[in-house]
């Protein structure tokens, strides 16, 4: 395996990952190209700065987050066409996932500057194979709606899964939410709680979502960064879970909005399901 030792020389957008938690996750060559860099792009310059200060990183820092990226994008473009070299790097993890970053990053790629990632630590990836449910196919979803109704129609969709399912949760909303996916997917769906991931406090709860929601509420709730898995639908167990009215319910809403007839709503809808489309077609006919 060769090294790239390459100093960060050229203008160019580098879209570093840093630690999630553990200051030890960064990467030699996150480290360099921070050093290397002109200018760092911070969701949060004081949060970024405990980072650069451990590895006495003294470059300049501009602030780049969710409420100032609208101008703040064009202007460090403008410095990328003018010759910079940015990093950019959220409070945590990889920027663009669940984190600001897309709009930068977009529009870099726009004015034909070059993007390049430094890769790291992401931590839905590591509570996902620390997690011991299948990693052969998975979904990441991001956060969940924070609407119990948008929630629900989430689950909903995802009801008979056949990958696992990866998501974000705030811990003030666990325990709802937790209630929400034994209410929809059954109370024998398998989950894992992965809390405070290369943290001091690092914890992962695995079982059934029934048993896992009564020992949280018996803790009177949790705290920390929480990433939610949910395990695939039981082979064997698609057809039961959707054979309901729940079934026509979401064709028809496929072809209200995509505009689609009922033949390219349902083929649209078995690949949503994970089944083929005869086997869709059998389950809606049973809805009659």
């Amino acid at each position: 395996m060769a090294s790239d030792s390459r100093p960060a020389t050229g203008p160019a957008l580098y879209v570093v990952a840093t630690p999630i938690g553990n200051l030890e996750d960064i990467t030699l060559r996150a480290i360099r190209v921070l050093k290397e860099v002109d200018v760092i792009a911070c969701e949060d310059t004081r949060q970024t700065q405990k980072l650069l200060n451990h590895y006495g990183i003294t470059t300049r820092t501009v602030s780049y987050h969710e409420h100032n990226e609208l101008t703040r994008a064009p202007e460090l473009v403008l410095d990328l066409e003018g010759g910079a070299r940015i990093a950019l790097v959220t409070d945590a993890g990889m920027p663009g996932i669940s984190d600001p970053g897309f709009r930068l990053i977009s529009l870099a790629i726009r004015h034909r500057v070059p993007v390049v990632p430094v890769p790291g630590v992401s931590a839905f990836l590591a509570a996902l194979v620390a997690s011991g449910l299948p990693t052969d196919s998975f979904h990441f979803a991001g956060f969940f709606p924070v609407k119990r109704g948008q929630r629900r129609r989430a689950l909903e969709e995802i009801k008979a899964s056949p990958r696992t399912e990866v998501f974000y949760e705030a811990p003030h909303r666990l325990l709802e939410t937790l209630e929400d996916v034994a209410e929809v997917l059954g109370s024998e769906r398998h989950v894992v709680i992965a809390r405070e991931v290369t943290k001091l406090h690092e914890e992962f709860l695995r079982g059934r979502v029934g048993d896992v929601l009564a020992e949280l509420k018996a803790r009177g709730g949790v705290k920390g960064e929480i990433t939610l898995l949910i395990g695939r639908a039981k082979a064997g167990a698609e057809t039961h879970a959707i054979a309901r009215p729940a079934i026509r319910q979401r064709l028809q809403a496929i072809m209200k909005e995509e505009d689609l007839d009922e033949k390219a709503a349902l083929k649209k809808m078995a690949k949503e399901m994970g089944v083929s489309k005869s086997e869709a077609y059998r389950l809606l006919q049973r809805t009659k």
